[in-house]
Protein backbone atom coordinates (compact mmCIF):
# COMPACT_ATOMS: atom_id res chain seq x y z
CA UNK A 1 0.00 0.00 0.00
CA UNK A 2 3.06 2.11 0.36
CA UNK A 3 5.97 3.35 -1.73
CA UNK A 4 9.71 4.92 0.08
CA UNK A 5 13.10 5.71 -0.09
CA UNK A 6 15.30 5.35 3.06
CA UNK A 7 18.72 7.08 1.97
CA UNK A 8 21.85 8.99 3.05
CA UNK A 9 23.40 11.80 0.98
CA UNK A 10 27.03 10.57 0.38
CA UNK A 11 27.75 14.86 -0.03
CA UNK A 12 26.57 16.02 3.01
CA UNK A 13 26.18 12.79 5.10
CA UNK A 14 22.14 14.10 5.93
CA UNK A 15 19.82 11.04 6.29
CA UNK A 16 15.90 11.10 4.62
CA UNK A 17 12.99 9.72 4.03
CA UNK A 18 10.70 10.06 1.67
CA UNK A 19 6.94 8.55 1.16
CA UNK A 20 3.95 8.04 -0.24
CA UNK A 21 0.79 5.76 -0.13
CA UNK A 22 -3.22 5.54 -0.59
CA UNK A 23 -4.19 6.18 3.11
CA UNK A 24 -4.05 8.91 5.65
CA UNK A 25 -1.40 10.77 7.30
CA UNK A 26 1.38 8.51 5.80
CA UNK A 27 4.14 10.77 7.89
CA UNK A 28 2.72 10.00 11.46
CA UNK A 29 3.67 6.15 11.10
CA UNK A 30 6.38 5.77 8.09
CA UNK A 31 9.07 8.12 8.40
CA UNK A 32 11.79 7.59 10.71
CA UNK A 33 15.09 9.27 11.36
CA UNK A 34 18.15 10.66 13.73
CA UNK A 35 21.10 12.92 12.82
CA UNK A 36 24.12 11.34 12.61
CA UNK A 37 22.22 7.89 13.07
CA UNK A 38 20.33 6.36 10.15
CA UNK A 39 16.86 6.58 8.78
CA UNK A 40 13.61 4.37 8.73
CA UNK A 41 10.75 3.45 6.95
CA UNK A 42 8.04 1.08 8.13
CA UNK A 43 5.20 -0.13 6.25
CA UNK A 44 2.80 -2.61 5.07
CA UNK A 45 0.87 -3.03 7.93
CA UNK A 46 3.22 -0.54 9.68
CA UNK A 47 4.41 -0.98 12.82
CA UNK A 48 5.74 1.90 13.95
CA UNK A 49 8.04 0.64 16.26
CA UNK A 50 10.31 -0.34 14.13
CA UNK A 51 11.34 3.10 13.81
CA UNK A 52 13.00 3.77 17.45
CA UNK A 53 14.11 0.01 17.67
CA UNK A 54 16.30 0.29 14.71
CA UNK A 55 17.63 3.64 15.01
CA UNK A 56 18.28 2.62 18.91
CA UNK A 57 19.74 -0.62 17.55
CA UNK A 58 22.21 1.77 14.89
CA UNK A 59 23.23 4.53 18.32
CA UNK A 60 24.59 1.34 20.13
CA UNK A 61 26.70 -0.08 16.79
CA UNK A 62 24.82 -2.27 15.18
CA UNK A 63 24.84 -1.81 11.44
CA UNK A 64 21.54 -1.10 8.79
CA UNK A 65 21.09 -4.87 8.24
CA UNK A 66 21.90 -5.75 12.15
CA UNK A 67 19.49 -3.56 13.29
CA UNK A 68 16.29 -4.26 11.00
CA UNK A 69 17.07 -7.67 12.13
CA UNK A 70 17.15 -6.92 15.88
CA UNK A 71 13.91 -5.50 14.84
CA UNK A 72 12.22 -8.34 13.26
CA UNK A 73 13.54 -10.74 16.18
CA UNK A 74 10.99 -8.63 18.71
CA UNK A 75 8.22 -8.68 16.20
CA UNK A 76 5.60 -12.13 16.21
CA UNK A 77 4.06 -10.34 12.92
CA UNK A 78 7.30 -9.91 11.04
CA UNK A 79 5.64 -11.50 8.16
CA UNK A 80 3.30 -8.92 7.50
CA UNK A 81 6.04 -6.05 7.56
CA UNK A 82 8.12 -4.15 5.11
CA UNK A 83 11.24 -2.09 6.13
CA UNK A 84 13.76 -0.10 4.80
CA UNK A 85 17.16 0.92 6.99
CA UNK A 86 19.93 3.08 6.13
CA UNK A 87 22.58 3.98 8.67
CA UNK A 88 25.00 6.54 8.73
CA UNK A 89 27.71 4.82 6.93
CA UNK A 90 25.48 4.82 3.88
CA UNK A 91 24.98 0.90 4.53
CA UNK A 92 21.04 0.10 3.83
CA UNK A 93 18.89 -2.89 4.37
CA UNK A 94 15.08 -3.97 3.93
CA UNK A 95 13.18 -7.04 4.46
CA UNK A 96 9.82 -7.39 2.56
CA UNK A 97 7.70 -9.92 4.58
CA UNK A 98 5.86 -12.76 2.51
CA UNK A 99 2.26 -11.88 3.91
CA UNK A 100 2.77 -8.27 1.75
CA UNK A 101 0.56 -8.16 -0.94
CA UNK A 102 1.80 -8.11 -4.19
CA UNK A 103 3.07 -6.33 -6.24
CA UNK A 104 5.88 -6.14 -3.70
CA UNK A 105 9.60 -5.83 -2.81
CA UNK A 106 12.55 -3.97 -2.42
CA UNK A 107 16.00 -2.85 -4.04
CA UNK A 108 18.92 -1.69 -2.30
CA UNK A 109 21.97 0.66 -3.33
CA UNK A 110 24.79 2.44 -2.38
CA UNK A 111 23.52 4.47 0.16
CA UNK A 112 19.75 3.66 -0.31
CA UNK A 113 17.17 1.00 0.23
CA UNK A 114 13.73 1.52 -1.95
CA UNK A 115 10.54 -0.56 -1.09
CA UNK A 116 6.55 -0.86 -2.41
CA UNK A 117 4.15 -2.99 -1.45
CA UNK A 118 0.32 -3.24 -2.89
CA UNK A 119 1.55 -1.67 -6.44
CA UNK A 120 -0.12 -1.58 -9.67
CA UNK A 121 3.28 -2.40 -11.41
CA UNK A 122 6.41 -5.04 -10.62
CA UNK A 123 8.56 -2.55 -12.39
CA UNK A 124 8.06 0.57 -9.00
CA UNK A 125 10.92 -0.26 -6.84
CA UNK A 126 13.30 -0.73 -9.54
CA UNK A 127 12.42 2.61 -10.74
CA UNK A 128 12.32 4.36 -7.74
CA UNK A 129 16.15 3.16 -7.46
CA UNK A 130 17.20 3.68 -11.21
CA UNK A 131 15.55 7.65 -10.74
CA UNK A 132 17.32 8.21 -7.28
CA UNK A 133 20.73 6.60 -8.67
CA UNK A 134 20.37 8.84 -11.69
CA UNK A 135 19.41 11.81 -9.99
CA UNK A 136 21.67 14.95 -8.85
CA UNK A 137 20.96 18.50 -6.83
CA UNK A 138 19.46 19.24 -3.38
CA UNK A 139 19.18 15.97 -1.56
CA UNK A 140 15.42 16.37 -0.62
CA UNK A 141 14.41 17.12 -4.57
CA UNK A 142 16.60 13.64 -4.99
CA UNK A 143 14.32 11.77 -2.73
CA UNK A 144 11.21 13.50 -4.17
CA UNK A 145 12.43 12.04 -7.56
CA UNK A 146 12.44 8.63 -6.71
CA UNK A 147 8.54 8.91 -5.64
CA UNK A 148 7.58 10.33 -8.79
CA UNK A 149 9.12 7.74 -10.74
CA UNK A 150 7.35 5.42 -8.44
CA UNK A 151 3.99 7.31 -9.67
CA UNK A 152 4.89 6.79 -13.12
CA UNK A 153 5.94 3.22 -12.93
CA UNK A 154 2.38 2.28 -11.53
CA UNK A 155 2.43 3.59 -8.12
CA UNK A 156 -0.35 1.78 -5.01
CA UNK A 157 -2.39 -0.02 -6.95
CA UNK A 158 -5.48 1.89 -4.86
CA UNK A 159 -4.50 5.35 -5.92
CA UNK A 160 -3.06 8.15 -4.01
CA UNK A 161 -3.47 10.39 -0.74
CA UNK A 162 -0.75 10.99 1.75
CA UNK A 163 3.14 11.67 1.50
CA UNK A 164 5.88 12.62 3.90
CA UNK A 165 9.50 13.88 3.73
CA UNK A 166 12.03 13.97 6.58
CA UNK A 167 15.51 15.11 6.17
CA UNK A 168 18.23 15.13 9.40
CA UNK A 169 21.84 15.84 8.95
CA UNK A 170 24.58 13.91 9.64
CA UNK A 171 26.02 15.24 12.66
CA UNK A 172 25.07 12.96 15.79
CA UNK A 173 23.69 14.86 19.10
CA UNK A 174 22.88 14.34 22.56
CA UNK A 175 19.51 14.98 21.61
CA UNK A 176 17.60 12.14 19.37
CA UNK A 177 14.96 15.38 18.28
CA UNK A 178 17.88 17.73 16.78
CA UNK A 179 19.06 17.96 13.53
CA UNK A 180 15.63 17.93 11.70
CA UNK A 181 16.70 20.14 8.27
CA UNK A 182 13.80 19.10 6.48
CA UNK A 183 10.43 17.74 8.07
CA UNK A 184 6.98 17.97 5.69
CA UNK A 185 3.97 16.13 5.44
CA UNK A 186 0.93 15.90 2.78
CA UNK A 187 -1.86 14.61 5.03
CA UNK A 188 -4.58 14.11 2.66
CA UNK A 189 -4.80 15.46 -1.09
CA UNK A 190 -5.55 14.77 -4.69
CA UNK A 191 -2.02 14.96 -5.93
CA UNK A 192 0.44 14.67 -2.93
CA UNK A 193 3.48 14.94 -4.70
CA UNK A 194 3.12 18.25 -6.41
CA UNK A 195 1.86 19.26 -2.99
CA UNK A 196 5.51 17.54 -1.25
CA UNK A 197 7.38 18.91 -3.69
CA UNK A 198 5.48 22.73 -3.20
CA UNK A 199 5.99 22.45 0.63
CA UNK A 200 10.04 21.08 -0.08
CA UNK A 201 10.33 24.18 -1.95
CA UNK A 202 8.61 26.11 0.80
CA UNK A 203 10.93 24.46 3.19
CA UNK A 204 13.93 25.55 1.27
CA UNK A 205 12.70 28.85 1.18
CA UNK A 206 12.00 29.49 4.67
CA UNK A 207 15.45 27.77 5.43
CA UNK A 208 17.15 30.66 3.55
CA UNK A 209 15.15 33.10 5.77
CA UNK A 210 15.77 31.71 9.08
CA UNK A 211 19.26 32.18 7.94
CA UNK A 212 18.48 35.74 7.06
CA UNK A 213 17.06 35.77 10.87
CA UNK A 214 20.37 34.90 12.33
CA UNK A 215 22.34 37.46 10.26
CA UNK A 216 20.14 40.38 11.46
CA UNK A 217 21.31 39.63 14.76
CA UNK A 218 25.04 39.16 13.88
CA UNK A 219 24.67 42.64 11.97
CA UNK A 220 25.49 41.10 9.02
CA UNK A 221 23.33 42.56 6.66
CA UNK A 222 25.10 41.86 3.61
CA UNK A 223 24.37 37.88 4.76
CA UNK A 224 20.53 39.42 5.29
CA UNK A 225 20.25 40.47 1.57
CA UNK A 226 21.94 37.04 -0.07
CA UNK A 227 19.64 34.71 2.16
CA UNK A 228 16.39 36.96 1.50
CA UNK A 229 16.81 37.16 -1.92
CA UNK A 230 17.27 33.47 -2.08
CA UNK A 231 14.02 32.81 0.03
CA UNK A 232 12.25 35.06 -2.26
CA UNK A 233 12.97 33.64 -5.39
CA UNK A 234 11.93 30.40 -3.98
CA UNK A 235 8.69 31.44 -2.26
CA UNK A 236 7.71 35.11 -4.46
CA UNK A 237 5.10 37.09 -2.75
CA UNK A 238 5.38 35.19 0.91
CA UNK A 239 4.72 38.34 3.43
CA UNK A 240 6.85 37.28 5.96
CA UNK A 241 9.94 36.87 3.63
CA UNK A 242 9.03 40.25 2.36
CA UNK A 243 8.73 41.86 5.37
CA UNK A 244 12.26 41.07 6.22
CA UNK A 245 13.34 41.92 2.48
CA UNK A 246 11.78 45.60 3.29
CA UNK A 247 13.62 46.49 6.89
CA UNK A 248 17.26 44.97 5.06
CA UNK A 249 16.69 46.91 2.35
CA UNK A 250 16.11 50.23 4.71
CA UNK A 251 18.88 49.28 6.80
CA UNK A 252 21.51 49.15 3.68
CA UNK A 253 20.12 52.36 2.54
CA UNK A 254 17.87 51.38 -0.05
CA UNK A 255 15.26 53.48 0.55
CA UNK A 256 13.11 53.79 -2.08
CA UNK A 257 13.29 49.71 -2.91
CA UNK A 258 12.69 49.15 0.60
CA UNK A 259 9.81 51.67 0.94
CA UNK A 260 8.13 50.34 -2.84
CA UNK A 261 8.48 46.91 -1.04
CA UNK A 262 6.93 47.71 2.18
CA UNK A 263 4.02 49.32 0.53
CA UNK A 264 3.49 46.97 -1.20
CA UNK A 265 3.40 44.48 1.81
CA UNK A 266 1.24 46.81 3.15
CA UNK A 267 -1.17 47.46 0.14
CA UNK A 268 -1.83 43.65 0.19
CA UNK A 269 -3.04 43.32 3.60
CA UNK A 270 -3.50 46.33 5.71
CA UNK A 271 -3.24 44.82 8.55
CA UNK A 272 0.59 44.13 8.52
CA UNK A 273 0.28 47.62 9.50
CA UNK A 274 -0.31 46.77 13.35
CA UNK A 275 2.79 43.99 12.97
CA UNK A 276 5.32 46.81 11.59
CA UNK A 277 4.15 49.58 14.37
CA UNK A 278 4.51 46.54 17.26
CA UNK A 279 8.26 46.20 15.66
CA UNK A 280 8.71 49.80 15.82
CA UNK A 281 7.35 50.19 18.85
CA UNK A 282 9.66 47.52 20.30
CA UNK A 283 12.83 48.57 18.76
CA UNK A 284 12.87 45.83 16.43
CA UNK A 285 12.74 47.71 13.19
CA UNK A 286 14.02 50.96 12.36
CA UNK A 287 12.97 52.99 10.03
CA UNK A 288 15.06 55.46 7.61
CA UNK A 289 15.30 59.02 9.50
CA UNK A 290 12.61 61.23 8.28
CA UNK A 291 10.00 58.16 7.52
CA UNK A 292 7.28 57.19 10.15
CA UNK A 293 4.47 54.18 9.35
CA UNK A 294 1.87 57.18 8.02
CA UNK A 295 4.53 57.45 5.46
CA UNK A 296 4.35 54.03 4.16
CA UNK A 297 0.23 53.97 4.33
CA UNK A 298 -0.14 56.83 2.16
Amino acid sequence: MTYSIVARDPDTGALGVAVQTCMFAVGAIVPWARAGVGAVATQAFGEPAYGPRCLDAIARGSSAAGALATARAADVMSVMRQVGVVDATGAAAAFTGELCVEFAGAQIGEGYAVQANMMASPDVWQAMAQAYADSSGPFADRLVSALVAAEAAGGDARGRMSAALLVVDGERRDDPNAGVLVDVRVDAHDQPLDELARLVRAADAFDHYFRAVDAIGAGDNEAVLREIEIARTLLPGDENIQFVRAGALFFNGQVDEGRATMRALLANRPSWATVVRGFIDKGLFALPAGFDLEDLLA
